[in-house]
């Protein structure tokens, strides 16, 4: 159960926050995580073991989850049978449109968390009848692990050395179940964390009112259709209004909640497009999705012939932020064949009919 701070000032932020029930897996499981982690530059809370057995949960943890990209929840035997593992699990969910939330079955069936069986049952039974007075709660925790069952996640068995991969109900999300030596799963967990934490999120000025709910609506858009399509959606509105805003805000959310081949976020499109030439931007979603510096475009149809040659099989973020003709469109995303399946491409525009012009059928007006 993390329920201290670490060493390190409270006011850091960090890379990961581990929850997890300090009697099963402090000195085991967890302790290796943690160690493995912090081997990698990987700044992780943990809790402070010296913390009183019915403290309160502190300030400075309540502070670490938000503060945190990643959440990983070791859901141990006796995970639940401690109210304070299952507040810090309710408060981690409630953060999730802000951190990845990886949670680690460790010797559990993931079924037993969603259904509460076996331990899981034993221990929401015995909360029940100390907490009787507190129904919200106790509702509170149960939805909490039900919903943490159903994200994708690792489940971690003894007595096995096979790899089994699953396809767990996630948000857009596919992740593995390990079976296997301790060591060998650790090092996967901490393989996707990399990953995550090396993706650096764009800044979004303190979130203005309204936005979560923005950002979902523009996810649900985006989300709509076929799995292994390509997603195009036009956000359009007056200049000013926020949509710029609005577009690094899902940015900063894809690119935890999805595995991309590559990133790309193309600003001031229409400056940019004017001051440098249309083969300028070309080359940059070029450079910042390949990484090949020595592409060299000497005209905006060269441009488009590599783009639909080299990015069709790649599954792509791409944002074109404040587009306002047609022929910018055609030579940087003319096409949703010209990427890979489940690639999504988000553009910002405050002209409706260029979006209708260029057959982007999923749009959201800002107001």
């Amino acid at each position: 159960m993390a329920t201290g701070s670490p060493s390190s000032s409270s006011s850091s932020n960090y890379d990961v926050f581990l929850s997890f029930r300090g009697e099963d897996t402090r000195h085991g499981f967890t302790g290796h995580l943690y160690n493995t982690l912090q081997s990698k530059g990987i700044h992780t809370f943990i809790d402070d073991e010296e913390l009183k057995r019915g403290e309160e949960i502190t300030p400075a943890l309540m502070k670490a989850i938000p503060d945190s990209r990643v959440a990983i929840t070791v859901l141990s035997e006796h995970y639940a049978s401690s109210s304070f593992c299952l507040d810090e699990l309710a408060t981690i969910l409630d953060q999730r449109k802000r951190l990845l939330v990886i949670p680690v079955f460790y010797k559990v069936d993931p079924s037993d968390v969603r259904n509460q069986r076996g331990s899981y049952g034993e221990a929401l039974a015995e909360l029940e009848r100390r907490f009787q007075h507190d129904p919200e709660k106790l509702q509170k925790w149960k939805m909490a692990l039900k919903q943490v069952a159903d994200l994708s996640g690792y489940h971690f068995k003894e007595g096995y050395d096979t790899i089994l991969i699953f396809l767990l109900y996630s948000f857009c999300w596919i992740n593995f179940y390990l079976d296997g030596y301790e060591f060998k799963f650790i090092e996967k967990i901490v393989e996707q964390v990399s990953g995550v934490i090396s993706l650096r999120p764009l800044h979004v000025a303190d979130y203005p009112v309204g936005l979560e709910s923005r950002v979902l609506r523009v996810r649900r858009l985006l989300d709509a259709g076929s799995d292994d399509g390509v997603h195009m959606i036009g956000i359009h509105g007056m200049g000013g209004i926020g949509k710029s805003t609005l577009a690094r805000a899902v940015y900063n959310e894809l690119i935890i909640a999805e595995k991309f081949d590559g990133l790309c976020f193309l600003a001031n499109v229409r400056e940019n497009s004017n001051k440098h030439g249309l083969e300028h931007l070309q080359g940059k979603l070029l450079l910042e999705i390949l990484g090949d510096k020595n592409i060299s475009l000497t005209s905006k149809q060269q441009g488009i012939s590599i783009i639909q040659s080299r990015l069709t099989g790649k599954k792509v973020l791409l944002i074109l932020d404040d587009v306002d003709t047609r022929e910018q469109l055609q030579a940087i995303a003319g096409r949703p064949g010209w990427f890979g399946p489940g690639s999504k491409i988000i553009i910002t525009t405050r002209d409706k009919q260029l979006l209708v012009s260029h057959e982007v059928n999923k749009t959201y007006e800002m107001k």
